[in-house]
């Protein structure tokens, strides 16, 4: 007798064994024709698994997040099917899922041009509409080696023969297809009803670049056309939000080779960077932080101490004077040990809360380079805290609550939160791991909100909260975190007086809400587009005359919105003012204030918006009143 318990706790009983898709039919036939795959104790696996003892069982269908990998994985043997039968000499190599997607190899030295592309997806879909049932069956590794082979898929079998001798490998058929892979996969090709093959692009064999190029085809799938639809438009938009595009169309910024993955701030770009920078500075005081200054560089031996050296050279840029070795600081935590060291701190100090715009520098490879999202030199909003273990969880509390708000602030309120927990590998006692932890989970929970535990994951001097942002088209991009540090203040001689008169290492904890400036420029340039709140934009409003009466009255004008710290240039060209309001409509201006005769008699301003709306006629101070 086999015992099936079910997701929602019931049981039923089976004389026999019995397949997933069995166990699904035995439920409901519809159940039966929606399962793309089963969950068996926890491991995925298809519908033709044999279930022969007591387990816990779930059906996997659309509903399941399971089911996507499925089909991706599933989509990639479709593709590569395709692939085989419009070009039989391609040879097959490795085909795996990817974010949003899958790709696939292939050995094809002509190369596929883009009408292979549309050809290959094609067939996709007239094998997609086919009733073409997927089997599995296990070989041997010799076996399968003879199998590829005998079919001529050399590097299918040169990766079969990597393979340990005693392992049994799986093998998936449809049709007249045959590729090696663990699984599991739909049942059917008729399960594979939305994808599209994105792009062509060169891999090398084992990615090693004395090997073959070989031919990579990019692809995505979903479980249905509505979904398909939605990622497309979200890449749509994500291009035309390219912060790269963005920063060309305002004059933000600009990169050149000169000085790779260094950032040409723009006067408008600047403007943006330093409006940050000014709010935060504000946050910083409202928040009890002392802000500092720390060199650039720093000679080595202090990165041997903290142990940058040993665990991040490779990132690191070396330079050399008198005889002396430095390196550019990668980030700024063995400066501000260095600050909290001049002096003795006694316990009533603590907490110290400094903070820094940390101008580092990082190595990075330079085909990891990405605009704003990916440079060498970057600005932190760099803050360390030194505590005691008991202020741990009321330090942690208060930096969250200056975190969200900020991040309100910006227009982010979808945060995610995970708490990553001890390392196998750590420094630092138990007790301490369990004191930090404890006040990193009640910092959270105090707050009564949602947050991800990351088991594992913390650092090796201590836990850590990431926080995530999603943008306007759902993508997260993780800024800001908070780290707990018991190695590096011992690691550099960090003390303080305890109230037992005894000599102390204090904890440190990083910060960040931006990360990096920059990042995070380009992280809000992605999510507004082109129209950056009022209190952000570079320029807040245009000045604009009608004809050449009203300049003097224009410059008046001028001068008042810029003492009253307003952001505003002047157009007096001579163009119609139909002409002058298009084009800084298109450079996303917020407001646009037409200066007419009627203006010029009355003391007043005319104002429209960038989306076209006109608010009519006002006075000055209540224009100033509006943008404030």
């Amino acid at each position: 007798m086999i015992n099936i318990t079910l997701p929602d706790h019931s049981q039923r009983q089976f004389d026999q064994p019995l397949t997933v898709h069995e166990l699904a039919a035995s439920i409901g036939t519809g159940l039966a024709k929606a399962a793309i795959a089963g969950r068996v104790n926890d491991k995925l696996v298809d519908t033709s698994f044999l279930i022969e003892k007591d387990a816990s069982v779930a059906i996997i269908t659309e509903k399941d997040p399971a089911a996507l990998e499925v089909i991706r994985h599933s989509t990639a043997h479709l593709l590569a099917q395709a692939v085989k039968q419009l070009f039989p000499s391609a040879q097959v190599t490795i085909g795996p899922v990817i974010e949003d997607g899958f790709y696939y190899d292939f050995s094809y030295p002509k190369g596929f041009t883009p009408d292979d592309l549309a050809a290959i997806e094609k067939r996709m879909y007239e094998l997609s509409a086919q009733d073409m049932p997927v089997t599995r069956k296990t070989l041997s590794r010799d076996q399968a080696v003879k199998f590829f082979r005998d079919l001529g898929e050399e590097y299918k079998a040169k990766i079969i023969e990597s393979i340990p001798a005693n392992e049994e490998l799986s093998l998936y058929t449809q049709g007249d297809f045959t590729d090696l892979c663990r699984g599991p996969h739909v049942p059917n090709v008729n399960k594979l009803k939305a994808f599209k093959l994105m792009k062509l692009a060169g891999a090398y064999w084992r990615g090693d670049s004395n090997n073959e190029m070989l031919q990579r085809v990019y692809g995505t799938a979903w479980l249905n056309k509505k979904d398909l639809d939605d990622y497309l438009f979200r890449l749509e938009e994500a291009e035309r939000r390219d912060h790269r595009k963005v920063a060309k169309k305002l004059d933000l910024f600009h990169f050149q080779e000169d000085a790779p993955g260094l950032v040409f701030w723009h006067p408008n770009g600047w403007a943006i960077y330093q409006r940050i920078e000014q709010y935060m500075r504000k946050q910083y005081q409202a928040y009890g932080y002392q802000e500092i200054n720390t060199p650039i560089m720093a000679d080595y031996s202090l990165w041997e101490r903290s142990g940058h050296a040993d665990k991040y050279a490779e990132n690191m840029f070396n330079t050399e004077s008198e005889n002396r070795h430095y390196a550019i600081k990668p980030m700024s935590c063995p400066c501000h040990v260095q600050v909290f060291n001049q002096g003795l701190r006694s316990y009533r100090d603590l907490p110290i809360r400094f903070a820094e715009f940390g101008c580092c520098h990082r190595n990075e490879f330079s085909g990891a380079l990405h605009g704003l999202m990916r440079v060498r030199g970057f600005t932190q909003d760099d803050g360390h805290i030194f505590c005691t273990p008991e202020q741990i969880q009321q330090e942690a509390s208060a930096f969250m609550d200056m975190l969200f708000a900020v991040y309100k602030d910006f227009g982010f309120t979808d945060v995610l939160v995970k708490l990553s927990t001890r390392p196998e590998q750590r420094v630092g006692a138990e007790a301490v791991w369990d004191i930090a932890e404890e006040g990193l989970r009640k910092a959270l929970d105090s707050r009564q909100m949602q947050w991800e535990l990351n088991p594992g994951d913390g650092a090796f001097y201590g836990p850590k909260i990431d926080f995530s942002l999603r943008d306007c088209l759902g993508r997260v991009w993780q800024c800001g975190t908070l780290q707990l540090d018991f190695n590096l203040p011992e690691r550099l001689g960090a003390e303080y007086v305890a109230e037992t008169s005894e000599r102390k290492t204090p904890v440190m904890l990083h910060r960040a809400i931006f990360g990096s400036l920059q990042r995070f420029i380009g992280i809000l340039l992605e999510n507004y587009a082109d129209g950056l709140p009022v209190w952000l934009a570079p320029i807040q409003a245009v000045i604009m005359n009608i004809t050449d009466k009203q300049a003097d009255y224009c410059q008046t004008l001028l001068a008042e919105l810029t003492k009253n710290g307003i952001r505003a240039k002047i157009d007096l060209r001579n163009e119609k003012i139909g002409f002058k309001i298009r084009e800084h409509t298109i450079q996303r201006v917020p407001y646009l204030l037409v200066i007419g005769d009627r203006e010029v008699e009355t003391n007043s301003i005319t104002v429209r918006t960038r989306e076209g709306k006109d608010l009519g006629s006002m006075s000055v101070e209540q224009f100033i009143k509006l943008t404030a």
